[in-house]
Formats: structure tokens, sequence, C-alpha cells
């Protein structure tokens, strides 16, 4: 598997919940699929904001929040969640959790194998991993538009391409060799429209890819891959909608 690196995307917790709050009020199906008890201990690995993992507390569970963000990890605590800067490939809990619950962070998470090892760590025997991600062909039309636009500069390398998605097939088989029953595994086409123009998902999302461009040079760039995606993604009134695959899934940790 190509390496992945995000060292180059952060997160403005204002311009997320700006131009990114479709994420957590659309978490609510991989929240029905968690089922989540009243009392039951649960960890949320890849918090964000915490506006999901606040949704759990209402639910009557105890939560813990984890995120690689400190300033998602500031605007979580927040809310008055119990939540923690942590990196989600070195989890160091152990058999403490009913359930790991993620939303929208494990493509996020280029080392998919660590962070399966450590949910399972995390969790007690019959404990839950239940997740939602981006799955194969997530957001394909605006990689390849980024790709490619870097690539007539010249600006392209291997590692700019922060996220991992993945097939059903190929993510259950590592729950599988990592001792989890994988109940449901499913991959599932969810066309996204965005709050206003394309151009806040990519301020949000897309960093990775926009820093390697100059400064100066930023505006153009944006534009052209705004045109390269405009007759995909973007309405005759001028409304756009990201080309999301999610990656859905449950599995319970075995022995």
């Amino acid at each position: 598997m190509e390496e992945r690196t995000n060292s180059s995307q952060s997160w403005d917790p204002a311009r997320y919940a700006r131009n990114a709050r479709f994420v957590a009020d659309l978490g609510m199906p991989v929240v029905k699929l968690l089922d989540p008890q009243p009392g039951e201990r649960i960890l949320d690995l890849g918090c964000g904001d915490g506006a999901l993992t606040a949704k759990l507390v209402d639910m009557g569970c105890r939560v813990v929040g984890v995120d690689s963000s400190a300033d998602q990890i500031e605007a979580a605590r927040g809310l008055g969640l119990d939540a923690h800067v942590t990196d989600g490939h070195r989890l160091t809990y152990e058999a403490e959790f009913d359930a790991v619950f993620s939303n929208a962070a494990l493509h996020w998470m280029g080392h998919p194998d660590e962070v399966i090892a450590g949910v399972r760590r995390a969790l007690r025997p019959g404990g839950r991993f239940v997740a939602e991600c981006g799955g194969h062909g997530c957001v394909d039309t605006i990689v390849k538009a980024l790709t490619a636009a870097l690539k007539r500069r010249g600006l392209w390398e291997d590692g700019v391409n922060p996220w991992y998605f993945a097939t059903d097939e190929e993510y259950r088989d590592r729950l599988v060799r990592q001792g989890f029953d994988v109940q449901y595994i499913a991959l599932i086409p969810r066309p996204t429209p965005l709050p206003g123009d394309i151009g806040g998902w990519l301020e949000t999302f897309a960093e990775s890819f926009t820093s390697r461009v100059p400064a100066a040079d930023r505006p153009g760039f944006l534009d052209e891959v705004r045109e390269a995606m405009r007759p995909r993604l973007c309405d005759e009134n001028g409304a756009w909608t990201a080309d999301y695959i999610r990656l859905r899934f449950a599995a319970v940790k075995e022995g």
C-alpha cells in the first residue's frame, strides 16, 4: 500500500463548522448501526470538534473522544466532552470500551492495520467496532482534478494524497485477520450536497494538495480545479455536490 501522509492538513474548528457541518449531520446512520445503550463506555476515534460525540453522550453513553488535532480537541472540550489529543495509529487503551465508534476519520489514517490493532486492544471481549469513512472511489472526481492540476505544474509527488479509501473486501480482510467477526460491511454511494461553493470544501479538506502550490498561484490553481470538476459536480443552478462513497461496517471482537 502506498504510504500516505496528512502532515500538511490543518483543522480550524471554525472553518470546519462553516464548511463541513454536514459530516456530523449525516452521521446518524452509523450511530444507528452502533445502537448505543445508556451506560456503555464508548471510544469515539477521530471525534473532531465533538458534534457527534455529544449526541452519544446525550444518549446516556460514557464517551471518550480522541483526535490528532489539538484545535479540534479544544473545541470538543468546549462542549464539556472528555476528549484527548491522540494519534489513531497509537491507541494505548486496554480492554476498556464496550464499543469503538468512528465517523469520517479512518480514511485519514494511512496505516489501517495499526489502527485496527489498537481498536482491538481497546475493546473488551465481545466489544463492537462500528464506523463509517470514505470508501473506494470516494471524491474520485475531486482527486483526479487536483492531481491533474498539480501534475501540469510539476508539483505532484507520492504521498500528496492523504486519503486511504478501501474496498469493502479489503477492509473486511484486515478486520478478520486481526480477530474481528464482521457482521456488516458495505460501500454506499452518497452524493453529498455542499453548503456553498466547492472552494470551501477544498479549503477545509484538501490542504495536502493545495499547499503544494505557491500562495500567489493558488487562486488560479483553484479556479482550474473548479472548472475541471464543474461538469460532473455542479448543477445548472450553481449548487455543488461532492461525489462521496462511504465504507460502513460493524464488527465484533472475538475471543
